[in-house]
């Protein structure tokens, strides 16, 4: 074998590797070779990606497809997800809404693969701030502020002829709160922790107890401020 072959082979063998790293692209390139523009690159392991590219990277318009039938279709910035965006996931949910980062991060909606949705703030995948939770089966709706995926601040439930209107702590009723009825009145009260026997040396432990719900006096209904100090 001569010199010339062997170096041809190790070209072949260089390219062969290549695109099993990287996978197959056609498409748009600048002067350097990059992929830049509108292209379509299919890669390794089954997932399809057609799109906008700059620089080498995913950055714009463009629907990713993965090989577990996920997909999302919308705005990249450097290969990641990065502005609004619909995302389906393999189990049928789907979110659609603002990214950051790969991550749901903004204003969106996200329906969940039994039905229930859920819109309004997102950080960092999960929710918090503003937002309402909606379950379908029931129809009941949990309204009010999230932090770490948890109702958490002034917060209401809705459900038929009732709703529950007070404060949440990490994703539970704590502290001073009422029921309406439509008939036209009110019952007033607070959510206790409920005491246990056993003894917990860490504070969170506490804090995850259940609560109960402890009446104090039916009335006529009155205005409800959700920003006002009612947490016990």
């Amino acid at each position: 074998m001569s010199d010339v072959d062997s170096e041809e082979e190790e070209e072949e063998e260089e390219v062969e590797e290549t695109k099993l790293s990287i996978g197959e692209y056609e498409g748009e390139r600048n002067a350097d070779g990059e992929r830049h523009g509108v292209g379509k690159a299919v890669f390794p392991n089954g997932d399809v990606y057609e799109g906008s590219y700059q620089h080498g990277h995913r950055h714009g318009e463009g629907l990713y497809k993965f090989q577990n039938r996920a997909r999302y279709r919308g705005k990249y910035l450097n290969d990641k997800k990065h502005g609004n965006g619909m995302f389906n996931y393999p189990d049928g949910s789907v979110y659609e809404g603002e990214w950051f980062e790969d991550e749901r991060h903004g204003d969106g909606t996200y329906i969940y693969s039994n039905g229930d949705s859920y819109t309004g703030s997102w950080f960092k995948n999960k929710r918090h701030g503003k937002g309402v939770y909606t379950y379908k089966e029931c129809g009941a709706c949990h309204i009010g502020f999230w932090q770490d995926g948890q109702l958490h601040g002034g917060g209401e439930i809705q459900h038929t002829a009732l709703r529950y209107q007070g404060f949440f702590k990490n994703g539970r009723p704590l502290g001073k709160g009422k029921f309406v009825f439509d008939v036209g009145c009110e019952l007033n009260g607070e959510y206790v922790i409920q005491k246990q026997e056993t003894f917990y040396e860490e504070e969170d432990a506490i804090e995850n107890l259940p609560t109960k719900w402890k009446p104090s006096k039916l009335t006529m209904l009155t205005l409800w401020d959700p920003n006002a100090d009612g947490e016990s």
